[in-house]
């Protein structure tokens, strides 16, 4: 059973993405065109006049070079080769390398890019559509992906070596600390994963494989050398000219006018460098002359002109790593894509982006939020309905939702505003006597009024909580189904690991893809079947 609700009833996005949602005119300057199936026919034409053969046919044979490793799903295996067709398009979202999936959130992502490859073939059935996760291979915030939570115990991961492309870290010691520490019921897809795998990136395939391959999930891993000679033409314009940055700043600068603060920060140079030691350090310009740029590698001696950085971009590309600004470009740069989907603050760094992409005349994509989602098992569901609550009704605070479960229970709400309004209106009167008969004693009477109300409050407080005492199982269960499906008040998605489902649920993936309409721009909350 499905229900839906809009972000913003949800109290849980920002105001940029509810105000994109709402279309609201302020934004429409920033994107290219709406997430509507219609809209799909002109951003097919546009990117097919952009994106040339030889393109398809490098990124073709990346990917079967990236899967030569290992058994392919056969339906990724067949989308690959669909890739080589002119008439074939991506629906592209992104993610870190979260062990085990990280929060239910990345599970969102990719069920989204499913299901919209599916609807726009039903639309266009002349052309092909090929869902694609591209794996945040390069990034080097290891921190922030070393770590999951499951049935509300962490397990993390502290691997040595870090600061690097986190793609290419081994996975020493990584069954010790975490695979080996797993519940028993887990599934062993996500143990085997790991086990045997080269790398992260290489593990994180093949548990997206395991989970999504049956569906033609095609995973991509961009952090290679055959790709990165699309970025050169980037490289150069960039370490010449710093567009990517004049562009963003424009941009932002139009963002804060309207009212919207940006979500990233640019940089002179969005581009890091990858050392000879594995790290990825930023590159930062010092303009040292009319003729000369100067730039450093951060934290290293490394440094060079302008020209022998141009020289290395040529000859070497794959040392350069785009950052946030430039990863977008490159991505679109390298498949036939359509659309992004990612979350909130994704949808808002790309209103950044629309004048980078101008400037390095790439097409820009459709974009579109993930679907978000509240999962509630059927015993939740249960204990709702026999709190006399729905499920939608979980979003609103707990107090709201004690007074509807106490009014449901017959329990009497209570209230002295009337009493307070008569003890105010018996002071007043006392007080005018007082300004009569003797005005010093005004403050005295005043006094008295207020410590009256003050005792009069305290009377309500204990006569609900005794009130509530009638019904505290009720309240109880209800206070621990919220915290159950709002963890630490915040979304479910958010926190909690697909396994905190699939362990219970196994079809929970299927069910996912029948449940979830990516167009439909609303939340979704998802009884289990």
């Amino acid at each position: 059973m499905v229900q839906t609700l809009s972000y913003a009833d949800t109290g849980a996005f920002s105001g940029l993405l509810t105000d994109y949602l709402a279309q609201k005119p302020a934004l429409a300057p920033f994107y290219h065109r709406w997430p509507a199936l219609e809209n799909f026919t002109a951003q097919i034409e546009e990117k097919q006049a952009a994106y040339s053969s030889a393109a398809r046919q490098r990124l073709v044979e990346a990917l079967r070079a990236q899967y030569a490793a290992g058994e392919v799903p056969a339906a990724v295996a067949a989308n690959i080769e669909l890739l080589a067709k002119d008439t074939t398009f991506t629906i592209t979202t992104g993610h870190q390398l979260n062990l085990l999936t990280g929060p239910l959130y990345f599970v969102y992502k990719i069920v989204s890019a499913i299901k919209l490859s599916r609807e726009l073939k039903a639309k266009y059935p002349q052309y092909d559509f090929v869902p694609v996760y591209w794996m945040a291979t390069e990034d080097h915030d290891f921190a922030e992906i070393n770590h999951f939570s499951l049935f509300g115990k962490t397990y993390q991961w502290d691997a040595e070596g870090t600061g690097g492309p986190v793609g290419r870290l081994p996975l020493a010691g990584l069954d010790e600390q975490l695979l080996s520490q797993l519940p028993p019921e887990v599934p062993a897809l996500f143990r085997e994963a790991y086990r045997g795998a080269p790398t992260l990136a290489a593990a994180t395939q093949r548990l997206a494989d395991g989970l999504f391959g049956q569906y033609g999930l095609v995973t991509l891993d961009a952090d290679r050398p055959d790709l990165k000679q699309a970025l050169v033409p980037v490289l150069e314009q960039e370490i010449q000219h710093q567009t990517s940055n004049a562009a963003v700043q424009a941009t932002n600068a139009r963002l804060t006018a309207a009212g919207y603060k940006p979500q990233v920060y640019s940089r002179p140079l969005n581009l890091f460098f990858l050392t000879d030691s594995g790290l990825r350090e930023r590159l930062e310009p010092d303009a040292s002359g009319a003729d000369c740029v100067e730039v450093t590698v951060r934290n290293t001696a490394r440094c060079h002109s302008q020209a022998e950085l141009l020289e290395l971009a040529r000859q070497q590309p794959e040392r350069f790593s785009p950052n946030v600004v430039l990863r977008p470009v490159y991505q679109e740069l390298l498949m036939p894509n359509l659309a992004y989907i990612g979350g909130g603050a994704e949808v808002a760094y790309w209103f950044q982006l629309k004048d980078v992409f101008a400037a390095f005349k790439v097409p820009f994509p459709i974009v579109l939020p993930r679907n978000s989602a509240l999962y509630v098992s059927r015993a939740n569901a249960g204990k709702l309905k026999k709190l006399g609550l729905s499920t939608t009704d979980i979003f609103r605070p707990l107090p709201e939702l004690k007074k509807q479960v106490g009014a449901a229970l017959g329990q009497e709400e209570i209230s002295l505003k009337e009493q307070q309004e008569a003890l105010a209106a018996t002071f007043q009167q006392v007080q005018d006597l007082a300004q009569r008969l003797d005005a010093s004693l005004v403050r005295t009477v005043a006094a008295e009024a207020q410590k009256a109300a003050v005792g009069l409050a305290g009377l309500e407080k204990r006569l609900s909580k005794a009130a509530e005492t009638k019904h505290e199982t009720a309240y109880a269960q209800l206070a621990a189904i919220k915290e159950k499906l709002f963890p630490g008040g915040g979304l479910q998605e958010r926190t909690d690991n697909v396994l905190n489902v699939l362990i219970n649920n196994p079809e929970f993936i299927n069910q996912l893809i029948g449940a979830l309409e990516p167009l439909a721009l609303n939340f979704a909350v998802v009884e289990e079947e």
